[in-house]
């Protein structure tokens, strides 16, 4: 495309203290949210006739940690087609040549809310079992691409009023890994599993773990972990899941075990103590979902032997998740990972640059007119327009205001020392219904019927 062609598509707007140069299709730019990595707008696009989050990755090569993390998002989005999953709708940048290179522009599938706000609802067991079911649909293709979370969150997922569900972002890479004694990062540890916390070897079911503190908090209404770092996370899930085995501290290197058992031992107490029938929705005539299905889910999700954990597969089967199954979306073909060794590479960061710029070249020849090669029409609907009221959980906890989102922001509850590897990138900002903050203070529309 010659320069005089591609500066005319253009058009400059100052967001926030960001100026977005986007392209005409996208109007009615409106700042969403910010973090580490960029700023997200909502906006529509005119082509596609739709409300579409619009994220600005600044200088995403400004050092290796930042680059790699952008190149991995960007190369999994493009890869990645699943209803559980955020759509990537287009990718762009405005500048013409590698030298000039600076901004990446994602383009996604615009939700209203994010779990966190889903948390404070009074759900019934059709709702709340629907939303497990998706997570761990969405999961499950992540794992079928060799993709093994390990981060997932409340504020990483998000949710449309007809209760469809999408995961936003692909977790840590295998190298972003840390363990209990190691230096800590700015992480959001409460739905970390004991294996990684530990520093231990993983398998798929890490994220089941993950996927059961989720559970726990939309059934009590507050973090079932609430860890000030990774120590005091490893002692929050024994106090009420007691003190592991031997077996399993034997799996544990040398300095991690001596700490381990030397923290004082705890007996745990029972899933009844800890998750009451008072915790639950009235039991479902319509699809005989009970609480009692749900507890033995969390007691089989909560254990802190991955060994002996429930898997990803075993889960979909169970009695209180298998009324939704679905094998087309069970076992959607898997997305196709070009780059075998994505979670190995280290490069320079004027190499990354180029790759990252690779990518976004990459994408603009397989599109035309603006829509995705081999993109479903049906991914995702426009935001709503006007929010509505909800029911809110009588036990608001802290977290909940802290991850409103009207603030936008991704997990504001742990910092450490090193902003690095957590970035505020697609997550919470793109789960936010397309509101100013005076409009995000009043809930967004109830979560409507399962199917």
């Amino acid at each position: 495309m010659n320069r005089n062609k591609r500066e005319k598509e253009y058009y400059s707007l100052d967001v926030g203290d960001s100026t977005f140069t986007v392209l005409k299709r996208y109007q009615n730019l409106r700042p969403i949210g910010s973090g580490a990595q960029g700023i997200v707008c909502s906006a529509y696009d005119h082509n596609l006739e739709r409300n579409v989050a619009i994220k600005k990755l600044s200088r995403p090569f400004q050092n290796q940690t930042h680059a790699k993390r952008a190149y991995r998002e960007l190369v999994l989005m493009k890869c990645v087609n699943h209803k559980n999953i955020i759509g990537l709708l287009n990718v762009f940048t405005p500048q013409k040549t590698l030298e000039e290179f600076q901004d990446v522009y994602l383009v996604m599938e615009l939700m209203d809310a994010n779990l966190c706000q889903v948390i404070q609802m009074e759900l019934d067991h059709e709702r709340l079992s629907y939303l497990l079911y998706q997570m761990l649909c969405g999961i499950k293709h992540l794992h079928a691409a060799g993709i093994i979370h390990r981060d997932l969150k409340p504020s990483n997922i998000v949710v449309k009023s007809d209760c469809t569900l999408k995961i936003l972002d692909f977790g840590l890479a295998r190298t972003a890994a840390t363990g209990l004694l190691m230096t800590p990062y700015v992480v959001t540890r409460y739905y970390r599993a004991p294996e990684v916390i530990l520093g231990m070897g993983y398998q798929a079911n890490v994220d089941v773990w993950s996927i059961g503190c989720i559970m726990a908090e939309m059934v009590r209404g507050s973090v079932l972990f609430p860890g000030t770092d990774h120590i005091d996370q490893w002692n929050k899930v024994i106090e009420q899941l007691g003190t592991p085995s031997q077996e399993f501290l034997m799996k544990l290197n040398q300095s991690v075990r001596t700490y381990v058992e030397n923290r004082p031992r705890y007996a745990g107490y029972s899933f009844e103590k800890l998750f009451p029938d008072v915790l639950f929705p009235a039991d479902s005539e319509h699809n005989k979902l009970k609480a009692s299905q749900a507890r033995d889910l969390l007691s089989k999700m909560l254990v802190i032997d991955a060994s002996k954990r429930i898997s990803v597969d075993e889960a979909l089967q169970h009695p209180y998740i298998n009324v939704w199954y679905d094998p087309t979306e069970v076992e959607a073909p898997p997305p196709l990972i070009t780059d075998k060794q994505l979670d190995e590479r280290e490069h320079t960061v004027e190499e990354w640059k180029e790759l990252i710029y690779k990518e976004v070249l990459d994408w603009e020849e397989r599109t035309k007119n603006g829509v995705i090669r081999g993109q479903p029409a049906s991914l995702g609907a426009a935001v709503s327009s006007s929010p509505q009221q909800h029911q809110h959980h009588p036990s608001t906890s802290s977290s909940a205001s802290a991850n409103d989102v009207s603030s936008m922001s991704t997990d504001p509850t742990l910092t450490d020392t090193d902003s690095s590897l957590e970035t505020a990138s697609t997550t919470t900002a793109v789960a936010a219904a397309a509101t100013t903050s005076a409009a995000a203070a009043t809930a967004p529309g109830p979560l409507g019927c399962c199917r």
